[in-house]
């Protein structure tokens, strides 16, 4: 389907891509990887024919139609339908041409070819996909113009969706979708017919929606089959073998130089340190593995977590018109080790939920009850806009210690996961991802009892989201977040809060649960209209009774997910413990203290089997409750 062969290209001078290859066969569905800058989007310009190469060429199938997401986003007078059904150029110019042709035979070609390209289904099949996306009926009549720039992009990505391109070409498509259409994109990637080749940071996707990926590293292109956690392997083991062939080459290199060093002064010994370095020079070397590390991330530790409930919530409303609330009927509390996902679709509530919790937003009706001395850290996406553009990482920082030394606030710079070179860098100038880690610093920099995260990772790579996870699962206080990336959720989170119909409700379900749920209801949406009435009640009324299962199975599965965080720290702490302990020096310098993290090894391991023994009877026990 696409071969690349021998390329490079540079921008403003700077090589991304240096003699790099790699083909795709048909119907490949590939995910492109590669930290921020590597060049994943120049590639994409390459194959799209915007920018030209330096050197080698790509082959890409004559008449293969290629597609992906325009640059900006529809603003016209005509309705989301529309726009949508406009996007098939060659469906659009067969129908105009059938009302004026009079030529039978032409009429008759025309329709054949109507037939051919499925033009008569072309409707549903665009409501199905902007329906998938997140727009209902009444949205998709709506003209474009209506909607913020955010929802347009997705009329974007659902034209190209629509015109089923042979080669669809995907840039960080999840960027402006929630949860819900990450998941539904998921799923229709997976089922798509052709070619796709998508640059994404969200690793559910990469593990889901893709079958092979494309690693962008040191200006090469590698070519893996699998899912991101098979080339994660791939990848690691290929490193471990490198990185012994290295050292095997480096030692034979080193014996053979010693005997020339030895004796090419030797005239009895010329001729066999000639041969030697002859041999040296066939031999060649091994490259070295380069570990390209990310910067970890670290939020400061609140100083003392006030009693629980820090948050409680009694008939609680919030909006941002009196009398029109957004959500009502908040009866809800926060504890202070909760680590809490808002799910539900945009547009829901979940930011104006996480503004009313943080303070930002007054309660309409109700009560909201704060622990004393509470403190809450707030991050979201559009902040980024609040960085003054001109200032450094270390002036923004400055500004909240003033009389501390310059060497303690670089310090809590360099907390927040930005490299040296980078904290003299005016803001204007840090990437997406170093303008992110920034805020988040900021956010937390008091040491807050409650941090709430909405939507933190958009312009951060798979290895500084890795991080971010790390520092979550670190951080002692109480956590609210609003993701589109649902590893991130699983990983650090272990409740799970409904934000729709106007109100906020626990979710007694898994992601697994949920992504089933919401990939079920656009199915249906597309077919209810066929169902007969007995039948939607029947389904109805099975949903009841599934959901008041899961009610009085509650508590059984809030056990079950305390057990899997308790499980999560005690293999952190045990794998801390091994990696102290595999330091000799350790026995040398401090044999008590050496006897005593022993001792604790052992300890945490014994919970560790006792904590996944219960786990594994609950779960059988939930899993039992649940089928029966």
């Amino acid at each position: 389907m696409i071969t690349i062969s021998d390329i490079s290209a540079r921008i403003a001078g700077r090589l991304l891509l240096d003699h790099a290859s790699v083909s795709l066969p048909s119907g490949t569905k590939a995910g492109l990887v590669g930290r921020n800058g590597a060049g994943k989007s120049t590639l994409f310009r390459l194959i799209t024919g915007d920018l030209g190469a330096e050197s080698g060429t790509i082959s890409i199938p004559k008449n293969a139609r290629m597609g992906q997401v325009k640059q900006e986003a529809p603003g016209t007078e005509d309705s989301l339908i529309t726009i949508v059904l406009s996007a098939d150029k060659e469906r659009a110019a067969l129908l105009a041409e059938a009302e004026t042709a009079t030529d039978p035979h032409r009429i008759a070609e025309i329709q054949m070819r109507l037939v051919d390209i499925d033009a008569h289904s072309a409707e549903a099949r665009a409501a199905s996909i902007l329906s998938g996306l997140g727009f209902d009926q009444e949205a998709q009549a709506k003209p474009a113009s209506s909607f913020s720039g955010g929802w347009r992009m997705r009329v974007a990505l659902a034209s190209v969706l629509f015109t089923e391109p042979d080669l669809l070409l995907l840039d960080e498509p999840t960027n402006y979708l929630d949860l819900e259409g990450t998941m539904w994109l998921e799923d229709y990637i997976r089922r798509y017919p052709h070619t796709v080749i998508i640059i994404s940071h969200d690793r559910d996707l990469l593990n889901n929606a893709v079958n092979s990926i494309v690693h962008l590293d040191q200006k090469k292109l590698t070519f893996y089959r699998g899912n991101y956690d098979q080339f994660e392997r791939q990848k690691a083991e290929a490193d471990e073998l490198q990185m012994k062939a290295k050292a095997k080459n480096d030692a034979a290199r080193k014996h053979l130089q010693s005997f020339i060093d030895r004796f090419k002064a030797k005239a009895s010994k010329a001729k066999q340190a000639q041969s030697r370095v002859k041999a040296l020079e066939r031999m060649g070397t091994v490259a070295a593995v380069i570990e390209d590390h990310v910067q970890p991330i670290t939020f400061p530790e609140p100083e003392k977590q006030p009693a629980s409930p820090i948050v409680a919530i009694s008939g609680g409303a919030v909006g941002y018109e009196p009398g029109k609330p957004i959500l009502r009927g908040l009866n809800l509390r926060i504890d202070n080790d909760d680590r809490i996902a808002l799910l539900g679709s945009n547009g829901n509530g979940k930011s104006t939920f996480a503004k009313f919790i943080s303070g930002r937003l007054a309660p309409e009706s109700g009560e909201m009850r704060l622990a004393p001395s509470l403190k809450i850290g707030f991050f979201a996406q559009h902040q980024l806009d609040d960085l003054v553009p001109n200032e450094t990482p270390v002036e923004h920082v400055r500004r909240l210690m003033p009389t501390e030394p310059e060497a303690k606030v670089r310090a809590r710079v360099a907390q927040m996961g930005l490299a040296t070179e980078k904290m003299a860098t005016a803001a204007k100038d840090l990437s997406g991802g170093e303008k992110a880690r920034l805020l988040m610093g900021l956010a937390a920099f008091h040491a807050p009892n409650l941090l709430i995260l909405d939507e933190p990772t958009n312009h951060l790579d798979i290895d500084s989201r890795r991080a971010l996870i790390e520092a979550l699962n670190d951080y002692d206080g109480a956590v609210i977040l609003i993701s589109h990336d649902r590893h991130l959720i699983e990983a650090t989170v272990d409740r799970l809060w409904l934000v729709n119909n106007g109100t906020v409700t626990s979710f007694e379900g898994d992601m697994e649960e949920y992504r089933d749920l919401i990939v079920a209801s656009g199915k249906k949406k597309d077919d209810e209209k066929q169902r007969q009435p007995e039948e939607q009640s029947s389904k109805a009324d099975q949903r009841k009774l599934n959901a008041d299962k899961r009610a009085s199975l509650a508590p059984l599965k809030k056990k079950i997910n305390e057990i899997e965080s308790l499980t999560g720290k005690l293999e952190k702490l045990i794998q801390a413990l091994d990696a102290e302990l595999a330091d000799p020096a350790l026995y040398e310098k401090a044999p008590a203290k050496a006897a005593e993290k022993a001792k604790q090894r052992g300890e945490a391991a014994a919970k560790l089997a006792a904590a996944e023994e219960q786990w594994l009877e609950l779960s059988a026990e939930y899993e039992e409750a649940m089928a029966s």
